[in-house]
């Protein structure tokens, strides 16, 4: 009865067994803390005989040394834990790790200090102390919070402090959030809208696991429409979960949630202070927290009483993790989804090929919404030939474009540009002797990043200035910047339309939410004429005066190899267009291409979606692929190249040889080189009659590597690279 056996959190220690002190419980779930040598570790109390072990004498077993006052990890998690561990051959301390994301949570109840004005005045006023008072009137904060408010140093606020200006409060860290009202205001849906939104609502009554597909054209409002069943699990007294693709799209999901609930969900990103994640984490595991808005990793926190999970966007490969554990969030999800008990919608404009797959088998329920919301209607696509419409020497944009904008500017109107390629040029040389920009740790081209004035390596985050003279040969004046990149198309629509309000919206400007609702209130607010973005700018925007969309170079993703490369251009391309004419002016869709005539391109241009995932969908057959088949890719790594290679070769000469699994390689990864170490692959492609999982690990775990040989399996690989 005193014996617990825990999941140690590190993945090098395999199950401990321990005894409890008398008095002390401690049920499945409890998070403890436990000797080990001289040192304390953390862990998890597992359910009897699930984890594999022999037992140690009673006698010879040491007690646990504190039970950590939060409460135990519900079964349907632990069991999720399990699940995910397994499928993506990933270590179980690893994945139980991301349920305890915040370790200042699992302390008791703490306070914080805050500073707030108190009505009083400093001995003498400057400018500085006037606006900072100004600016904090009603604000209360951390002194760094409250400096970047009033736009001040530290320094400036400390001496208002000294004097009494500014007063210190002390604050419960886990104080309640304001409660979300599922009544707050009721909006007005469609036909349409309202019977797609009955049946999610009826499901979240059911308290049964039921996966549903929402698929609705861009602009068809099917967030309205999914916020009718978060409503309901909200008067259930039940907790939601939503996730989201980007950090970047928090802040515009979060103004249209609070319009219909009257109050902020809880946020759980990479970007929260560590405070912060304590106060939502604690909130979530008593269930306090009613409705979270958060990444991927948002999965995996101990809800108390989950009755909903939306993944929104859910097609993004954002939420493939590609280190640590690699999960899918979205097949994660659903596996929660079944575990807990519950519902889960999967919305996209542009679903899955699996997510459809599974909805053409009947294990997804799929509804639609096939019109836009409003009777708003979709724009207009047209092709434009780059082998017919040549853009002029060191120029991006060809002339039908270039009319297209210029209409829009003298109409008022907004555009949009896309070219999923950040900076300024991906690759940089000398015109004198040939040199090129590469990154040190990585086989891989440095971008120029003119805005910072910076080379960068978009893989392990390498930068350096831009050099005066070439390294190699001396020369001055001599560099050239060689394709084009965000940057360059923004100078060159300054060029074109030196008058014209431009904004670059990537993942390097917009970096945080506040630079995210930044651009959002600019663009609403008409203070922007084009935007010229990235992937981050194809999905959840809503901008009523965005007329025109420009596609610079869709065939850009159709480079490289991936094997879900049409598939992928598709989605992205449809998801950007879908930002023309979601108000009452209608859109127009302009893509520039050197491929008129390939599927996806024909596809897009004919606004046929069901024939391209029909013949997607037969390739896929025909190659074993996705959802016909299964792939894994097994990483082999180290600083050594001679080390890596040797180790591919030592596990590629013991290979299982079965019927029903293929295995390609070993090969140097096309990124070989990536943070210092060397890169060999496997893509191992398996009929769904075989156990890929128990075959992995047999395979790999009857070689001994060198210590410097990193072994990774990723399960449902999303990059090949």
């Amino acid at each position: 009865m005193n014996r617990v056996r825990l999941l140690v959190l590190n993945a090098a220690l395999g199950p401990l067994d321990y005894r409890l002190p008398e008095g002390v419980s401690a049920p499945p779930g409890t998070v403890v803390v436990a000797p080990l040598g001289p040192r304390k570790v953390m862990g998890i109390v597992w359910d009897e005989g699930r984890l594999p072990g022999d037992a140690i004498a009673f006698e010879r077993l040491r007690p646990i040394l504190e039970v950590l006052p939060v409460p135990p990890l519900p079964a349907p998690l632990r069991r999720l834990i399990e699940w995910t561990a397994d499928y993506y051959c990933a270590p179980l301390a690893s994945t139980a790790r991301m349920a305890l994301a915040s370790g200042g949570a699992l302390g008791g109840p703490a306070t914080m200090t805050e500073y707030r004005l108190s009505g009083g005045l400093p001995e003498r006023m400057t400018a500085q102390r006037l606006a900072a008072i100004e600016a904090l009137e009603g604000e209360q904060g951390t002194m760094r919070e409250l400096a970047g408010i009033a736009g001040v140093s530290e320094g400036v606020l400390r001496g208002l402090v000294n004097q009494g200006v500014i007063e210190p409060v002390t604050v419960n860290i886990d104080r309640p959030y304001p409660p979300a009202d599922p009544d707050f205001h009721q909006p007005a849906l469609s036909e349409a809208q309202g019977a797609v939104a009955g049946t999610l609502v009826e499901a979240v009554r059911a308290e049964k696991f039921a996966p549903f597909l929402l698929d609705g054209v861009t602009g068809s409002g099917k967030t309205e429409t999914y916020f009718e069943p978060v409503a309901a699990a909200i008067r259930a007294g039940r907790q939601v979960l939503v996730l989201l693709p980007e950090i970047a799209l928090t802040e515009n999901f979060l103004a249209r949630f609070a319009a219909r609930f009257g109050a902020a969900p809880v946020l759980w990103h990479s970007s929260l202070k560590s405070t912060e994640r304590r106060r939502a984490w604690r909130a979530i595991s008593d269930g306090s927290a009613q409705v979270v808005v958060g990444a991927r990793s948002a999965l995996f926190l101990p809800y108390a009483n989950l009755g909903l999970i939306v993944v929104d966007e859910a097609h993004e490969i954002s939420f493939k993790q590609d280190d640590g554990v690699r999960y899918n969030a979205r097949d994660v999800a659903v596996m929660r989804a079944r575990f807990e008990g519950l519902p889960v919608i999967l919305a996209s404009a542009t679903p899955a090929l699996e997510s459809l797959h599974m909805a053409d088998m009947g294990v997804y329920t799929k509804l639609d919404l096939p019109a836009r919301f409003g009777g708003a209607s979709l724009p207009h696509v047209r092709l434009i030939n780059l082998t017919e419409e040549k853009p002029g020497s060191q120029r991006w944009l060809a002339g039908p474009l270039i009319d297209a904008l210029r209409d829009r500017l003298d109409k008022g109107e907004q555009s949009l540009l896309f070219l999923n390629r950040r900076g300024y040029a991906p690759l940089t040389l000398c015109r004198n002797c040939g040199h090129r920009f590469k990154c040190p740790s990585c086989s891989a081209w440095l971008v120029e990043h003119r805005l910072s004035a910076r080379l960068a390596c978009h893989h392990c985050g390498f930068e350096t200035r831009v050099p005066e003279a070439c390294p190699e040969c001396g020369e001055s004046d001599c560099l050239v910047a060689c394709g084009p990149g965000v940057e360059r198309i923004a100078a060159e629509v300054a060029e074109l339309f030196p008058e014209a309000r431009v904004v670059v919206a990537t993942s390097d400007t917009l970096n945080t939410p506040d630079r995210a609702a930044e651009f959002i209130a600019m663009a609403e607010g008409k203070a922007i004429d084009i935007i010229i973005g990235t992937q981050l700018v194809t999905k959840g925007f809503h901008f009523p005066d965005l007329t025109l969309v420009g596609v610079v170079d869709a065939d850009l993703g159709l480079e490289g190899g991936d094997l879900r490369a049409g598939e992928r251009t598709y989605a992205q391309i449809a998801q950007v267009a879908g930002r023309a004419g979601r108000g009452a002016k209608p859109g127009e869709v302009l893509i520039q291409t050197r491929h008129p005539d390939a599927p996806v391109i024909a596809a897009l241009a004919n606004g046929d979606r069901d024939a391209f995932y029909a013949a997607e969908t037969e390739g896929r057959r025909d190659a074993g692929a996705p959802p016909f088949g299964r792939w894994a890719a097994i990483i082999l790594s180290s600083e050594d190249e001679k080390e890596a290679r040797e180790a591919a070769q030592r596990l590629g000469d013991v290979r299982p040889r079965l019927a029903d699994v293929q295995i390609l390689g070993p090969a140097p990864a096309p990124l070989s080189l990536l943070r210092g170490r060397y890169r060999y692959r496997f893509l191992v492609n398996a009929r769904r009659s075989a156990n890929l999982q128990a075959m992995l690990r047999d395979w790999i775990g009857g070689v001994n590597f060198a210590p410097g040989v990193r072994v990774g399996v990723d399960i449902d690989p999303y990059s090949f690279v």
